[in-house]
């Protein structure tokens, strides 16, 4: 299985109290996005943990 993006297509950049920088649309951080594609199913389903967001699982 993998573990989708939960990208919504609503991509901007703000910075949060801490200045770390994140996605206003799907929450996650600038080293979270770049990242993704290279993460493992089970390092992208701790994201979404953090996220508390559900995640969406394809078929290869």
């Amino acid at each position: 299985m993998l573990v989708r993006s939960p990208c919504i297509g609503i991509c901007k950049l703000t910075t949060d109290e801490t200045n770390q920088e994140f996605c206003s649309g799907c929450k996650r951080t600038v080293d979270e996005i770049i990242a993704w594609s290279t993460m493992s199913d089970n390092d992208k389903l701790k994201v979404l943990q953090r996220l508390d967001i559900t995640p969406t699982l394809t078929k290869q």
